[in-house]
């Protein structure tokens, strides 16, 4: 059994453009890079509720360099394009995967429909590290649509597991990844209970979204809140005391320096240096109108 290293609550939450109310669940320079790698942060959007507009909110064009952004739609609609010829619109449990790799410029919106509708959005963006001898790969999107999401069943009505990255009771997510990453979207009923499989020597990270849920028999983890395991141990059990809507995320850890600044994750501060003159440079391209 994995063992908990630390829980953390959520920080203060702020905004990101006019378009995402977010909580930072976990940060790498809050929480240190190596406790976490692979994984570097996850913001929390919403839920909010957003009146009808005729203008969409979000984010403008900004750049990214170093490592891939995920994110996961539980409810509203986001459009996404960016100078990689990438780009498309996602809904209710669906995920776009980016990869910035070599540089990227790209910008993120509510849809026009949502926009004009209104109603209740949330979100979560995850960030993923690359490893040094893959942060000059190609711009890169995936569109993972919710129908190409194996679901697994926990039985007895306790709930299911979606894998979006990686592998669960004989099931594989759709996402390509660079080093190995288990990524699953899992709701548990009240009372529902699991014991997750989850690889020797992973990072592994629970968040828990919504609900209450009982970690390995002894340890109470409440909404907006995340725990961070021991290397050590293959496994994690969960029982919910109400209605939960959880992530675990487990990866291979990448033992290489992180320095970050900004929209730019690299190894050392020349290649941040660097990175910010190829933007200024346009070496990551421009967004077509």
């Amino acid at each position: 059994m994995k063992k908990i290293q630390g829980l953390y609550g959520a920080p203060r939450g702020h905004w990101v453009g006019d378009g995402f109310p977010v909580r930072s669940l976990f940060t790498y320079d809050r929480m240190g890079a190596q406790h976490l790698s692979p994984f570097l942060l996850l913001d929390h959007a919403g839920p909010y509720e957003f009146r009808p507009a005729t203008k969409p909110r979000g984010v403008g064009a900004h750049p990214h360099r170093g490592f891939e952004t995920v994110t996961l739609v539980y409810a509203g609609e986001l459009e996404h394009r960016d100078s990689s010829g990438g780009g498309g619109r996602i809904g209710r449990g669906d995920v776009q995967w980016m990869t910035a790799g070599a540089g990227i410029v790209h910008e993120e919106s509510h849809s026009r429909d949502f926009t004009e509708r209104g109603g209740p959005l949330e979100m979560v963006q995850l960030w993923v590290n690359l490893p040094a001898r893959d942060k000059d790969a190609p711009p890169a999107y995936q569109t993972l649509v919710e129908a190409s999401i194996p679901r697994v069943s926990l039985g007895q009505g306790k709930g299911h597991v979606r894998i979006v990255a990686g592998d669960f009771s004989g099931q594989r997510g759709p996402a390509r990844t660079f080093t190995p990453i288990n990524m699953w979207d899992i709701r548990l009923a009240a009372d529902g209970d699991a014991t997750l499989p989850v690889p020797e020597g992973h990072t592994t990270l629970l968040v828990v979204l919504e609900g209450t849920v009982l970690v390995n028999g002894d340890t109470v983890v409440r909404d907006e809140a995340v725990a961070v395991f021991e290397r050590r141990g293959d496994e994690v059990q969960l029982e919910a005391n109400n209605d939960a809507k959880l992530l675990l995320l487990s990866g291979e850890p990448i033992d290489e320096p992180v320095v970050g600044h900004g929209p730019f994750v690299m190894n050392s501060t020349e290649e941040i240096h660097q990175a910010f003159t190829e933007f200024q440079d346009g070496q990551y391209g421009v967004l077509n109108d």
